[in-house]
């Protein structure tokens, strides 16, 4: 029989052998938990976020350097530099080889041999850090005696690096500023889209004018060198070079010659804008605005705040290309009229009408320039003296429905086809719907079409707003023997005298005939009789005076708008003084006739 104190001890052997019997099987249980979480995290790393590590760890052996592409050239027709690019230096640091205590020595070396602020070149230093920058940019535009010191010291500026960048240059300056545009680094936003079309952060874009137009033709494709780096950052060897493809030159229809006489015309004026084309193709051969701009200004490595609110808020508007805004017409605008008269069926090419000191629509008298009256007149007299009477009588006849389709059949109230679409206004043409539909700024049904609308629309006055390259495109119709082309900016693989760019335009021929017999007139004993004054060498001009009230309340705007040969028709000028009282004859013809006059003498060389 077992006594009590044998079970406890059976009990207590039991328990000991069980204890022992289980530690294999926890330890195992242990190291099987253990490995499996191993194994686990590998497959995880090296399997499921296998290439994001790969890729990490890439990224801190590699080392990318990015080589900038040449930007192509702006060109003239005749092959003349109009924007190019210049070299620029800066210089830079890597972080990375730069210990903190190392800093103040290089800072003071680099102080005095390239005379650099010491304060300027510690906030670089500190701004790049915060931004954890590899390459920090420490000056910018080093001139070329401070590249020979640096390059005759580099083995003792460990860390610094002088980085050659290329910038957007414009050897002329504000010449055919709004034409040309300018180049900017683009934004943080434009970047999350760019980026998918090999944009980098450091990029330039084109912003305005043909630089905007012609991006992707211009822009070229950035290059680099792939680098091997140790952990400290240092170079250990060169892993391939992909050169930089540079972007396409451009040849522009500009002439060199006549962009600078169209720049010259309009020097003394305020405001305003010349455009000269080739009627036959609608190639522009100057297009000018003032007050312009220097698109140097945004290739500058550096800009204060207040040169840019100088700039942008400017109440002159310099960015503003008045050649593509729209302003009331005046006289100008009388052939359209004409058009419309005629085409109508309701005033005939042989039509004589008599003029007055004034004649009443609705509650207003509309008075003829010269108060009196021009006695009984047709087309022809009634364009060389530039009788209002006269084309008031042709308009309200018509009807402001006749005169629309006149002045859509021109290329009126619609976008020429240029390819800086993007900058270009359309211009207004009122009638009756527009005016029932609330002209803009009214409620529909309040806003009626009056005989006053129509009076005013006779002559281009009011309700009727053009640009100047509108105008230039609407009178090469009377110059080319009734087409309507496309003006454009670039000399490309485009056929601008095909039947899409180049149209027929829809209108009798005696009604062509009739409007430039009295344009000629204009010039031979009429209004537009100076622009042979002092330059007789000119060939046989044809063209139109404008005198237009500015409708937003300002001075009067001057116009003059010609084209010649008029047998031949090989360029159209049109001259517009903004806001400059006095008359087209006196103000816009002269602007109009320098111009021809270099055309004139280059024609003849």
């Amino acid at each position: 029989m077992i006594t009590m104190a044998e079970k406890v001890r059976l009990e207590g052997n039991k328990q000991r052998k069980t204890g022992l019997f289980n530690q294999p099987k926890i330890l195992l249980l242990l190291v099987f938990t253990f490995f499996g979480a191993i194994t686990t995290r590998l497959f995880w790393l090296q399997i499921v976020q296998g290439s994001f590590y790969r890729k990490l760890s890439d990224e801190n052996r590699i080392r990318l350097v990015s080589q900038a592409p040449m930007r192509g050239r702006l060109l003239d027709r005749k092959g003349r530099l109009l924007a190019g690019n210049k070299l620029t230096y800066t210089l830079s640091i890597q972080p990375r080889l730069v210990a903190k205590d190392y800093w103040p020595i290089l800072r003071n070396k680099l102080t005095t041999l390239l005379s650099l602020s010491q304060d300027s070149l510690d906030f670089n230093f500190t701004k790049g850090l915060k931004t954890n920058s590899y390459r920090i940019s420490l000056a910018k535009d080093l001139t070329t005696t401070q590249v020979l010191r640096f390059r005759e010291q580099e083995h003792l500026l460990k860390g610094a690096q002088v980085d050659v960048d290329l910038l957007r240059h414009y050897p002329y300056k504000t010449l055919a500023s709004h034409v040309l545009g300018y180049t900017q680094q683009i934004t943080k936003n434009e970047f999350r889209t760019l980026a998918k079309k090999g944009y980098l952060i450091r990029d330039r874009i084109g912003r305005i004018g043909v630089e905007a137009a012609y991006e992707s033709h211009l822009r070229g494709t950035w290059g680099g060198e792939m680098l091997e780096v140790d952990a400290s950052g240092a170079v250990q060897r060169s892993l391939g070079i992909k050169k930089a493809i540079p972007g396409k030159d451009l040849f522009l229809t500009l002439d060199l010659d006549l962009q600078l006489a169209a720049e010259k015309a309009l020097q003394d004026k305020v405001a305003g804008a010349i455009v000269a084309l080739d009627p036959r193709s609608g190639a522009i051969r100057a297009m000018a605005s003032k007050p312009n701009f220097d698109p140097n200004f945004f290739s500058k490595s550096f800009t204060t705040q207040k040169e840019y609110d100088r700039l942008f808020l400017s109440k002159n508007k310099p960015l503003f290309s008045r050649a593509m805004n729209a302003y009331d017409p005046g006289s100008t605008w009388k052939p359209v009229t004409g058009i419309a008269g005629m085409e109508s069926g309701k005033f005939p090419p042989d039509i004589r009408l008599d003029t007055a000191p004034c004649i009443k629509y609705g509650s207003h008298c509309f008075r003829e320039h010269n108060n009196e009256g021009f006695g009984t007149i047709g087309y022809e007299d009634a364009l060389r003296v530039s009788s209002n009477t006269f084309f008031y009588q042709i308009g309200v006849g018509a009807g402001s429905k006749a005169l629309y389709e006149a002045a859509i059949k021109l290329g009126f109230d619609s976008l020429t086809g240029i390819e800086l679409d993007f900058e270009e206004s359309k211009g207004l043409v009122g009638n009756e719907e527009w005016a029932d539909a609330g002209r803009g700024w009214g409620k529909p049904g309040q806003t009626p079409w009056i005989p006053e609308d129509m009076a005013s629309a006779s002559i281009g006055q009011a309700v009727v707003q053009i640009t100047p390259l509108q105008l230039a495109r609407a009178y090469a119709v009377f110059a080319n023997d009734g087409y309507l082309i496309t003006p454009h900016l670039a000399d490309t693989d485009v056929d601008w005298t095909s039947l899409k760019r180049r149209k027929k335009v829809d209108i009798k021929p005696s009604t062509l005939q009739t409007l430039r017999r009295g344009l000629r007139k204009v010039v031979e004993g009429g209004t537009g009789s100076r622009i042979t004054m002092n330059s007789p060498n000119l060939p046989p001009v044809a063209g139109k005076t404008g005198t237009a009230e500015d409708s937003t309340g300002g001075s009067d705007h001057a116009w003059f708008v010609c084209f010649a040969p008029y047998d031949s028709g090989e360029i159209v000028v049109v001259a517009f003084a903004q806001n400059t009282p006095g008359g087209g004859s006196v103000h816009a013809l002269p602007m109009a006739r320098k111009v021809l006059e270099v055309w004139n003498n280059l024609r003849s060389s």
